[in-house]
């Protein structure tokens, strides 16, 4: 049996990442206290018809610090249990937590007439702490849409199975590193087509850019000597269980470079790897 676990903070996409998994076929359950959720895989477990393989729980700051804090060792108790147990953790800028609820009109679950919204945001960061802690995949929402994240979902969790989801991301430096990676490389050392007029206005998907960056030896040299390393390291990341990996490549603006060489690495290792995907964050 398998169980995925849902979290995050309020507003981040909690509910649309189990809508997801329970179209899919996962058994889902939102916003149990974790001191019910071994006696619930437990009893799912032992259950004949219909016979559950895959769950999804939803967990949340609606559970109490203390519950929250023995999560990490309901987990293990699962493992020796036998059932293969991850946490999901979604999360976004605080500001973009802050327009959220300001758009729905929604009240926050853990505010009150003695907090701003602000101030429950940055309390249920504190709370969920332990959870963020014991995630498997952290994924930021930020700069996601609804279609977007319904997708990272089903292609990073729902089939993710077949060995280690590998995810290669362009972004730009001035737009922040992507708080989600976990290895990043920076690519602005390499010829920059934003400084030629016509391409300019393209992108590293655009076949100007692409024979733009061809041109220059440096450029390939830059995409071999990622490959090489990357092929050395993700095998052993996957050997150590990891079921996850982000793989950001920056460059200025997120536009050229970084989206070019995004591309490349994921062709390389899509014959390597059961499900490789790339994202343009910055595009």
């Amino acid at each position: 049996m398998r169980l995925v676990v849902i979290s995050g903070r309020s507003g981040s996409g909690k509910t649309t990442a189990l809508h997801v998994l329970e179209d899919i076929g996962f058994y889902c359950v939102d916003n149990l206290p974790v001191t019910l959720l071994r006696d619930l895989m437990r009893e799912l477990a032992t259950r004949a018809e219909p016979k559950i393989g895959e769950v999804a729980i939803g967990i949340d700051a609606r559970n109490s610090v203390q519950q929250l804090e023995k999560l990490p060792n309901v987990l293990r108790e699962l493992t020796a249990d036998g059932i293969e147990s991850q946490v999901i953790y979604l999360d976004a800028a605080d500001n973009t937590l802050v327009k959220r609820f300001s758009e729905t009109r929604r009240r926050h679950p853990i505010s009150n007439d003695s907090n701003t919204l602000k101030e429950a945001i940055e309390r249920e960061r504190d709370m969920l702490n332990p959870v963020a802690a014991a995630a498997s995949l952290i994924i930021d929402t930020s700069n996601l849409t609804l279609h977007e994240l319904r997708d990272q979902i089903k292609l990073r969790v729902a089939d993710s199975q077949d060995g280690m989801a590998l995810l290669f991301q362009s972004f730009g430096f001035k737009n922040g590193v992507p708080s989600d990676a976990d290895l990043v490389f920076d690519v602005r050392c390499l010829p920059n087509p934003h400084w030629i007029s016509q391409l300019r206005h393209l992108t590293g998907l655009d076949q100007g850019v692409i024979e733009f960056l061809q041109s220059h030896p440096t450029v390939e040299e830059m995409v071999q000597h990622l490959a090489q390393f990357l092929e050395t390291w993700l095998p052993r990341f996957a050997a150590n269980n990891r079921s996850y990996m982000t793989v950001a490549i920056g460059c200025t603006g997120g536009q050229h470079r970084s989206v070019y060489i995004t591309e490349r690495l994921n062709r390389h290792f899509s014959d390597r790897f059961n499900n490789v995907q790339a994202r343009h964050r910055d595009l």
